[in-house]
Order: structure tokens, then sequence, then C-alpha cells
């Protein structure tokens, strides 16, 4: 009889959907998601407040109430309750003999009262929204008169504008890949505070006294506390860290400690120089390796194969500023082919650092992408696609390459991340004024504003990316896609 009745009220459910209209459908989803529902009502307040009033309005003609009496007053009759608490005291019974326990009869049967009561329960709700479908009613709820309303487009045009932020929200949510976006940048703002607390937290601890490693060692006690009244290094913890997050939600990083110089325009002459920097080593390490670890891995333990996964060792092998100074040493003394510190005016200075770091970049796709390749190559759609009559091109491109770019742009994603941070090296070699060198220089002080907005620009950008291989991750994959829908 549950079972008949589950089966009934999802059947008479999938048919009310087919009928209802798109913000009907988007509502009834975020139903399911708590803090999604809370968020559009919160969002939505004036219209929630005139809704719930008609709510309650409503309530009265509830039939819930009364068919929920006669379905109790029917089971009640038919001895419903007193079966289930028989049958749980049998099963109870035979438990406690099996495992020869000794237990109280009046400990079982309270037991077997609590199991009857949800059970009953269970089989009493059934029964009433049957019974509530069958005769073509509803019971009156907030949620089904916010759906009823939503179906109404006189409704949504009057209530538009009071409640444009809770439309917004519900439009952006009704579209998957739209959705998946947006909790990503959320996430993405949870992230970026969070390092901006590690970071500042690190710093406060730091043993370094900016005052006294800016004023030198001939400054006096008068001189250091002035100082650090300037900048408020003499205010509590907490203090300090509201201003520095403030700070960074408001686009405001203040000063620099050295320089007296504003960290955000610092920041922006800065950042494109190493943001150019590293795309370009990208660029050219997808270029090489990508094909280089396609063929490694269509002619595994070859000659070929051997060859260019020993020099991907060697690449990983070498460190930045052994290598800068050797292409330094050949390239700019002996043979003066290319500048040896970069300058803006000049785009053969960013060969050199571009291919410095870019080496283990390159080494490092180039081995994952023969790994993933080769893994891929063995799978049992392959060979099934080569049995329907594909040729190798096709198979490889087609079914092997695509299916094995989602471990690569990982890497990828996580490698570029890096380099940001990790640029900094290659830019004290080749004299760079990027964001890895400018955070560096100040963390030694420490320049707490400096080494903040630096860190926080590369952790934003390091989410952007992080976003962009997530999508690029639907793009190759039909299945997440398919996910996605379904979230």
């Amino acid at each position: 009889m549950l079972e008949s009745a589950k089966q009934a009220y999802q059947k008479k459910l999938v048919d009310t959907r087919a009928t209802s209209n798109g913000l009907q459908l988007i509502y009834e989803k975020l139903c399911r998601a708590p803090i999604y529902k809370w968020l559009v009502l919160l969002l939505g307040i004036p219209v929630v407040v005139w809704i719930y009033g008609l709510f309650l309005m409503k309530r009265r003609e509830d039939p819930y109430n009364e068919v929920f009496h006669n379905v109790k007053e029917q089971l009640d009759a038919e001895g419903v309750y007193e079966r289930l608490v028989s049958k749980y005291i049998t099963q109870i019974n035979q438990k406690h003999s099996f495992f020869n326990e000794q237990v109280h009869s009046a400990n079982v049967e309270k037991e077997a009262k609590r199991w009857a009561d949800e059970k009953y329960t269970e089989i009493i709700n059934w029964e009433v929204e049957k019974q509530l479908h069958a005769s073509g009613k509803q019971r009156i709820t907030f949620d089904h008169v916010f759906t009823e309303l939503l179906g109404k487009r006189l409704f949504v045009l009057l209530t538009f504008v009071p409640g444009v932020l809770m439309y917004v929200l519900m439009y952006v949510f009704g579209n998957p890949y739209q959705k998946f976006i947006v909790e990503r940048l959320a996430m993405s703002v949870f992230v970026v505070i969070g390092v901006a607390f590690f970071v500042f937290t690190i710093l406060y601890l730091s043993p370094f006294q900016p005052a006294a490693n800016i004023l030198g060692e001939s400054a006096t006690p008068e001189q250091i506390a002035a100082f650090n009244s300037l900048y408020g290094l003499d205010q509590p913890y907490f203090v300090q860290l509201w201003n520095a997050l403030k700070g960074i939600v408001t686009f405001d990083l203040g000063t620099s400690f050295t320089g007296n110089e504003n960290v955000a325009d610092s920041i922006f002459r800065r950042f494109p120089i190493t943001m150019v920097l590293a795309v370009i080593s990208l660029l050219m390490a997808i270029m090489i390796a990508i094909p280089i670890g396609i063929i490694a891995a269509t002619k595994p333990n070859s000659f070929f194969d051997y060859t260019f996964m020993f020099i991907a060792l060697i690449g990983l092998s070498i460190p930045n500023f052994w290598q800068g100074l050797i292409f330094i040493l050949n390239f700019s003394i002996k043979l003066q082919w290319l500048p040896a510190t970069f300058s803006p005016d000049n785009w053969l200075s960013i060969i050199m650092p571009a291919v410095v770091l870019g080496t283990a970049l390159t080494a490092s796709i180039a081995r994952m992408t023969r790994s993933s390749t080769l893994e891929i190559i063995h799978e049992d759609y392959m060979l099934t696609a080569k049995a329907k009559g594909l040729s190798n091109q096709q198979v490889l491109w087609k079914h092997g390459v695509r299916n094995a770019m989602i471990p690569i742009i990982t890497v990828i994603g996580l490698l570029f991340g890096g380099m940001l941070g990790g640029a900094a090296v290659t830019e004290k070699v080749f004299n760079i004024s990027g964001i890895g060198s400018f955070i560096v220089d100040k963390q030694f002080i420490p320049d707490i504003p400096s080494v903040m907005g630096g860190v926080v620009y590369i952790a934003i950008t390091i989410s952007l990316v992080n976003l962009l291989i997530d999508v690029l991750y639907a793009f190759f994959d039909p299945r997440i896609r398919t996910k996605m829908k379904h979230y």
C-alpha cells in the first residue's frame, strides 16, 4: 500500500512539473538546496512578506487537516499501529534471542513503539498525499503558494521591481552553467579572504620589525614609535587585520612602508609584466609539450619516446637561476643575439625569460600528456572505435586526445598558478620588475601592505585560472556537462 502511494504521488508530481513554467521549476529546484532557497527569500523580502500574508489567509482552507484526521481515524480503526508494534516486538525479541541476550520486556516494548511511531507517521503522510492527489487537491504551504504565484505572469510583472534581485538570482541559477560559474566565483572570494588572513597573520607574527629595518640601527625608540603610529602598527592584531581586509575589498591597499608609494599603482604596473611572461611561457610549453607527449605515447618504448622523456627529465632538473645565467652567458655575452636584461621596448628581451620559465613547465606537461594518452589508448572504447572501422588518426584525435586532456588541463592550471608566484627567481636573473620580484623584495622588511597586495592579486588570478580550468573540463568531457545539468 505504501509503495503504491509513493508511485502514484511521484507520477502526479512529474505530471505537475511538466505543466510548470521556468520560474516554477527553478524555485522547486532551489527548494532542494536550503541555502539557495533562503538566499532567494532574503533578496526578495518585500515580495516574500506579501506572499506570506496571502499564505496565512489561504491556510485556513487547507484540506490537509481534514484528510489527515480521516486517514488517522481509519488506520486506527483498522489497528495498523497495534500490528506494527506487535511486528517490531517480534523482530526485536528474535534478534536478542539469536544473540542470546537478556532484555527487559519494557525496554523491548519502548523500542518497538518508537519504531512503530516513525513507520506509522510515514504511512499516514503517504496516505494523505495519495488522497489529496486523487481528489485533485494539494496541501497549502508557503512554497506551494509561492510556486503557484510564480506561474502567473501578472504577479511577476507587478513584483519585478521590488524583487529584482530575487529574480536575477533565480535566472542565474536556472542555467546550470551560470550556476556553476557563480558558485566558483563565490568560492574564489572566500579563498582570497582566507589567503589574505593567513598572509597577514604570518607577517604579523614575523620576528622582523619594519620600523627597525627601514629606519636602521641608529633609529631611536621615539622614531620607531612614530613610524608604528604612522602606519598603524601599534594597533591590536584584529584592528590591523580588519583594516587590511577592508582595504582589499575596497581596492585601497594603502601605501608601502618603503618609498611611500601607492601599493595598488605599484601592482598595476608590475603585474601585467609577470602575466605576459607567464602566458608566453605557458603557450610555448603547450605548443611543444602536447604534440611531443602524444607522439611519445603512440610510440612507447621507442627511441623517440626515450629521447624526449630523457630531455623532459633534464628540463625538470635544471634550476631556473642556473639556466638563466647560462643563457645570458651564451646568448647575450658570447653570441650577443639577445639582450641580457628585460626591456619593455625590446620584444627580444622576453625570449630568454620565457624559455627559462617555460622549460620545467614544458617537461611536466609533456610527461603528463604521454602518461595520460598512453592510459587512454588501451581503454575498451578505443578498441571499439577501431573495430568500427575508424582510422588510427580519427581514433586518436577524436576519442583519445580529448579524453586524455582532463589531467593535462589540471596540471597546466596548477603549474600556471605556480608560475605567477614562482617567477621571482627568473625575474631577478633578468632584472624584470614583475610582481614576483616585488613580493620578494618587500617580504623581508616586512612591507605588509605591499606583500598583502601582491599575494592577493596572485590569489585572485589563480582563482580565475582555476575557474577557467573547471569550465574547460565541461568543454572536453560531456559526462561533466551532464552532471552539471543535474547539479
